[in-house]
């Protein structure tokens, strides 16, 4: 059942490793790990995995950052390069042709030339050969062209290694990591991949044992029935639906209906009318009030015993269904566990590979002031991230124009808007006076303002 590492390309995401996150992600995992000395267990385990384990996560963050880099700059340039090659390519081409051609015309001048002296013919057919070479200056025109190439060469190369070689040490910052946590997600990352073998000896290593098969359990049993689904087979799947039909149902999943309907097909497909309507009425039945429009689709179905996949309802037939299947069980399994569908470690890694570009820009403009940049309470730039890396509401003082934080939290007001707290202390002269609201005439005593959880 185990998979490859290189299967670990999923991203994924829980509010167990918000922190992280907010700390530019997995680069701050990675330079935490590898910067560690002596014989700690985290780098310990990393470096018994071998390069090949660690050669996929420098693997994904490099293909990462060529997708969210701005490349229209390096395509220029490679147009340039591949430009001065082919007019350089061409030019060279048209010298040989020329040499090859005065060549063929001086030895044919020797075959015709008279008999008689020879010697003096040849010479004379040589010094015009030589004279014609000379008039076409091979070597000084190829010279021309083949310098301007490498000129084009070298400046392509600079670009590279600006834009594909940078030195990410510099977006780093020491951050306080609980230790415990870390390895749990790191573990819990292998089990969720499939890597058992990995997970267990990541545990082992890091001298987590105690919490292994609490995290490993669950997953093993997720797999098996995945693996029953692969091969077409639903029992294993039924089962475990059957066991958590109230939890299923208080989350809203339709996981049991689409479990049975797809047994419903099965049983359809390969045995007879009456089987397939008994087990309709067995196990569809109680769906028939809350999901009709489906329920009538597969009833009708059975109008078409043995020829459903010339039916209008041979789509039922596609084996991508099987696969939609199975992943939308992994996300319902996941849920019941109190996790996310995919990796916490995979989004935090694409998260922190998206803010890398700008932390370096913004690094190489603050080169000489990297002690600064370890005591910042918060990003000094803005960092745009994709919608799929966004879980919470962010508020933004009206006033200062300053994001919140924990030390300046947002407070709500008597009158229903919404200010920082810095903002309002300022504005009351710690709390010594009332002030108006900047939205509306009513006056705020800043004692009965309240501070906002998001």
């Amino acid at each position: 059942m185990n998979r490859s590492f290189s299967d670990l390309s999923e991203p994924g995401f829980n509010e167990g490793f918000l922190v992280a996150l907010a700390h530019f992600g997995a680069m701050q995992i990675a330079n935490m790990l590898l910067r560690t000395t002596g014989t700690h267990p985290q780098k310990k385990c990393f470096l018994e995995l071998g390069a090949s384990h660690l050669s996929f996560l420098t693997s994904q963050i490099v293909d990462t950052l060529i997708l969210n880099m701005e490349l229209s700059t390096i395509k220029d340039a490679f147009d340039r390069v591949t430009k001065k090659q082919k007019l350089s390519s061409a030019k060279t081409q048209e010298m040989l042709d020329q040499i090859r051609q005065e060549i063929e015309s001086a030895l044919d001048k020797m075959q015709s030339a008279n008999n008689s002296d020879p010697e003096h013919n040849y010479k004379a057919v040589l010094n015009e050969l030589k004279a014609n070479l000379l008039k076409i200056a091979p070597l000084s025109q190829m010279e021309g062209t083949q310098k301007e190439l490498n000129v084009a060469l070298s400046k392509y190369g600079k670009l590279l290694e600006k834009y594909f070689n940078p030195d990410i040490s510099k977006a780093y910052r020491n951050i306080d990591v609980d230790t415990h946590t870390l390895n749990q997600i790191i573990a819990n990352h292998f089990y969720r991949q499939e890597l058992f073998d990995i997970g267990d000896h990541f545990v082992s290593v890091a001298g987590e044992p105690e919490s292994a098969s609490t995290m490993k359990a669950p997953f093993l049993e997720m797999y098996q029935i995945l693996e029953a689904i692969k091969n077409q087979n639903l029992e294993p799947a039924l089962n475990w639906a059957s066991m958590n039909s109230d939890k299923l149902a208080q989350s809203g999943s339709d996981i049991v209906l689409k479990l049975h309907s797809m047994q419903f097909v099965k049983i359809l497909q390969n045995g007879t009318r009456d089987e397939a309507l008994h087990y309709a009425r067995t196990h569809l039945s109680p769906f028939a009030s809350s999901h009709m429009a489906e329920i009538q689709k597969l009833m009708a179905s059975l109008l078409w015993t043995g020829k459903l996949d010339r039916s209008p309802y041979h789509a039922l037939l596609s084996g991508s269904n099987w696969d939609k299947l199975a992943e939308e069980l992994k996300r319902e399994f996941c849920n019941l566990l109190g996790q996310s569908y995919n990796s916490p470690l995979s989004v935090t890694v694409a998260a922190g590979v998206q803010v890398l570009p700008p932390l370096l820009k913004f690094m190489n403009v603050m080169a000489g002031k990297k002690q600064e940049w370890q005591t910042m309470n918060q990003l000094p730039v803005p960092v745009e991230l994709d919608r799929e890396f966004q879980f919470h509401s962010i508020f933004v003082c009206p006033v200062s124009k300053e994001q919140a934080t924990e030390d300046n939290p947002p407070m709500l007001m008597s009158c229903g808007h919404v200010l920082c707290k810095q903002s309002i202390l300022k504005m009351s002269k710690n709390h010594t006076k009332m002030f108006k609201c900047p939205y509306c005439p009513f006056d705020i005593d800043a004692v009965q303002c309240r501070q906002l959880y998001f």
